[in-house]
C-alpha cells in the first residue's frame, strides 16, 4: 500500500494475528494503474502486481466513499478527487458544493456509504477477495481531526460522531476492544475468518 492512512489501519488489524507488514512504498514498488471499474477489481490489480513483483503473498485494499445523490461519486475515484496533493479538504468542499447544487440538504438526501475491498494474492495468481461496507450520511461542516481522507464528513448510522471524531480503536478496532465499525474492519473480519484462522 502507498496510502499511509490505510497502511496504518491494516497494520493494526494484522498485528494481533502475528503478521508483520511491509508496504509497497517501503519495497519501492511502482503503483500499478488502477484501470478497474470497481473497488474489488482495483484491489485485485494492486495485490497481483505486488505479489508478482515480490514473489510473496501480497495484500491490497481499494476503498472509497459512495454518495447516492452524486450518482455514486466519488466512488472508485475517491483519492483522485483529492488530487495529487491529497487535498481532502478541497475534495470535501467539492462534495458539499455538489450536494447543495442538487438540493441535498437533509441527512436522508445525503445518504452515503464507505466500501473497502480487500484482496489477498499469491504469486501463482490465486486471489481471495472480501468486501466491507458501512452506511451513514454526509455532514457539514466536517467534524474531527482523527482518521484520514473523508472521515470528518461521514457520520455512520446509529452514531453521533463522525469517523473523524472517533479514535482508531473505536473506528476500526476489532472486538472485544473495538466495535469493528469501519468498512475496512468489516472486510478484514471476513478475510481473517477465511484465511487467518486455523
Amino acid at each position: 500500500m502507498h496510502n499511509p492512512g490505510k497502511l496504518a489501519e491494516m497494520t493494526e488489524l494484522l498485528a494481533p494475528n502475528g503478521i508483520a507488514t511491509q508496504s509497497a512504498a517501503e519495497l519501492k514498488l511502482a503503483e500499478p494503474e488502477e484501470t478497474g471499474t470497481s473497488f474489488r477489481a482495483n484491489a485485485r490489480i494492486k495485490a497481483l502486481a505486488a505479489a508478482t513483483a515480490t514473489e510473496r503473498a501480497a495484500f491490497a485494499d481499494d476503498s472509497g466513499l459512495v454518495i447516492e445523490a452524486l450518482g455514486g461519486e466519488p466512488g472508485i475515484h475517491s483519492a483522485r478527487w483529492a488530487g495529487p496533493d491529497k487535498d481532502f479538504r478541497g475534495a470535501m468542499n467539492r462534495i458539499q458544493t455538489l450536494l447543495i447544487e442538487r438540493g441535498a440538504t437533509t441527512p436522508e438526501q445525503r445518504r452515503a456509504h464507505f466500501i473497502a475491498a480487500l484482496c489477498l494474492a499469491w504469486p501463482d495468481g490465486h486471489v481471495e477477495e472480501f468486501e466491507g461496507r458501512v452506511d451513514g450520511h454526509i455532514v457539514w461542516p466536517p467534524r474531527g481531526e482523527a482518521g484520514f481522507g473523508y472521515d470528518p464528513l461521514f457520520l455512520p448510522d446509529d452514531y453521533d460522531r463522525t469517523f473523524g471524531e472517533m479514535t482508531a480503536l473505536e473506528k476500526h478496532g476489532l472486538p472485544p476492544l473495538g466495535l469493528g465499525l469501519s468498512h475496512r474492519a468489516r472486510a478484514f473480519v471476513k478475510l481473517a475468518t477465511a484465511c487467518l484462522k486455523p
